[in-house]
């Protein structure tokens, strides 16, 4: 009987990071290891099959079909591996280790410095590392394993996930001081003007959730997209360039020190975004991703 030889985890990570980056250099970076060392690990790999997976040139990365499907299914092995280990983790101390939660810009500098030292106090031997990303670049790390969880605000489809809903956060009307003198404590959605309404472009979805809550299809169209973070977007406001919406934990994290900007409530049937952490169904870890939910609603 001739012997049968398996690729190894690594190979299949190579592969996977060849397949995430599309480029060597970058893909061998997330690997940690040389471009060479990557390089032949996915040598050896098409040796080992007997197949050619990617079609090397001198300007690009190109993944023959059957290596699309291969790369794929490697991702999905890679996963289980993951899910095995944290499954035995999960088994002993609880929130005990390294947990990889994924968090989108308009909530990580706004709600982390206050629940991050309260975590520490009461799971003194979780080691949270922190990525903050855009929902949907959050939502594809967590599909390829990259994240344990994220705290995202919804509604946002992030797929086949597990949802544990923490608070809702009103989102609220920011003016610059003059408009703001002759507006109601409480703005209805039909007051606000199209044509000096300031969003976050593309890729946040509080922009979404911002329309959503007006409730007013025709200013997706109107609306001048043009801040790239909410702070930048306060920056505008205060130099009388439009009004933009914001949420209320930004303000109550001081985002409006030091400027002349007015907030108001937004009188609106869903003036609010949901926070709440998710979790791929399935994982082995639930039980402490549900504890963790309830420390962050606790801390909130």
């Amino acid at each position: 009987m001739s012997a049968t030889y398996l690729p190894t985890l690594k190979q299949l990570q190579y592969l996977v990071a060849l397949r995430t980056e599309g480029h060597f250099g970058r893909a061998a970076d997330a690997c940690f290891v040389t471009q060479s060392t990557l390089s032949a690990g996915i040598k050896e790999l098409e040796t080992l099959i007997g197949v050619t997976l990617v079609e090397r040139t001198r300007r690009v990365v190109r993944f023959t079909p059957l290596g699309i499907r291969v790369a794929e299914k490697a991702q999905r092995i890679l996963r289980e591996t993951e899910d095995l280990t944290d499954m035995v983790r999960a088994a002993g101390k609880p929130l005990a280790g390294e947990l990889r939660m994924g968090v989108i810009p308009t909530i990580a500098p706004f709600l982390l410095p206050t629940l991050l030292p309260r975590l520490r106090e009461q799971w003194p031997d979780l080691r949270l590392y922190l990525r903050e990303e855009t929902s949907q670049a959050a939502c594809d790390a967590l599909h390829r394993g990259k994240l344990d969880c994220v705290l995202l605000a919804l509604p946002y489809a992030c797929g086949d996930v597990e949802v544990a809903d923490l608070f809702d956060d009103a989102l609220l009307v920011a003016f610059p001081p003059g408009p703001a003198a002759e507006l109601p404590e409480c703005v209805p959605a039909t007051a606000i003007d199209e044509d000096s309404l300031l969003l976050l472009e593309d890729g946040h979805c509080l922009k979404d959730h911002a329309l959503s809550a007006c409730n007013r299809p025709e200013l997706r169209a109107e609306a001048s997209i043009l801040g790239t973070s909410l702070h930048t977007l306060v920056q505008m406001v205060d130099n009388g360039l439009g009004i933009t919406l914001i949420p209320e934990m930004a303000v109550e994290a001081g985002i409006l020190a030091g400027t002349r900007v007015v907030a108001r409530r937004l009188d609106a049937d869903h003036p609010v975004r949901k926070i709440a952490l998710v979790w791929r169904k399935g994982s082995p870890r639930e039980k402490e991703f549900r504890l963790l939910a309830d420390a962050l609603k606790a801390a909130a």
